[in-house]
C-alpha cells in the first residue's frame, strides 16, 4: 500500500505543477531542490524525505491538508480487481517524445510493488537512455522494437518478452512501420 500512496503523491505533485503552468525547473527553484529530483519524484522513481515533500507542496501553493485529503491511505483491495482500458492512468516520463504510457495497475506484493503499464511507441518516438530502480518485464503486443542497452541491441517482435534489471541504461526504439505496443511490468523492491 505504501507504494500506491507514493504513486498518488507523485501524481498530485505533477498535476498541480501543470495546473500552475510551471516547469519542473521552476518548481525545483521554488522548493530549492534539483530539477532531477523533481522529475524523479513526479515519475515515482524516488521517495522524497518528509521535509522535501513539505517544501514541494508549499512551493505548489497548496495547503497540506488539501494536498493529502484525496489520498487513500486505508483502501482495502477487493478479491478481484478489474480495470477497464478507459480507467488506465495516462502519464509522461521526462524527455520522451512519442512515448504514450498508460498505467494499468500498481500493486504492493509483500516486500515489493509491481507496476503494470501499457507503452505505445509512435514511429518517430525517441528519448535518451534511462535507468529504473526496478526489474522490468516487457511483452510485445504488436509492432517491432529494438531495445538499446549500453553494449547490445535486442529486437523484440509481437509475442516476444524480456526481463532485465532496469538499472542498466536502456531505451526502446520503434523500428517497425507502425505503432508498437507493449505491456511493461516494473518490479520495485
Amino acid at each position: 500500500m505504501q507504494d500506491e500512496i507514493l504513486l498518488q503523491i507523485s501524481g498530485k505533485i505533477k498535476e498541480r505543477r501543470k495546473e500552475l503552468g510551471i516547469t519542473v525547473q521552476e518548481l525545483a527553484d521554488k522548493a530549492e531542490v534539483s530539477k532531477g529530483l523533481i522529475s524523479q519524484i513526479e515519475n515515482s522513481r524516488t521517495i522524497p524525505s518528509l521535509m522535501v515533500l513539505m517544501d514541494i507542496i508549499k512551493s505548489l501553493q497548496i495547503d497540506l491538508n488539501s494536498f493529502f485529503k484525496d489520498i487513500n491511505f486505508h483502501k482495502k483491495d477487493a478479491p478481484v480487481l478489474v480495470k477497464r482500458k478507459d480507467q488506465y492512468q495516462k502519464f509522461e516520463k521526462e524527455q520522451a517524445i512519442g512515448f504514450n504510457y498508460s498505467r494499468i495497475l500498481t500493486k504492493n506484493i509483500k516486500f515489493s510493488t509491481a507496476d503494470f503499464v501499457l507503452l505505445e511507441l509512435e514511429v518517430n518516438a525517441h528519448r535518451p537512455m534511462v535507468k529504473t530502480e526496478a526489474f522490468e518485464f516487457k511483452y510485445m503486443i504488436e509492432g517491432k522494437v529494438e531495445y538499446q542497452f549500453s553494449k547490445k541491441k535486442i529486437i523484440l517482435e509481437k509475442g516476444d518478452s524480456m526481463l532485465f534489471d532496469g538499472r542498466l541504461s536502456h531505451t526502446p526504439v520503434n523500428v517497425g512501420d507502425g505503432k508498437a505496443l507493449m505491456l511493461v511490468i516494473y518490479f520495485f523492491e
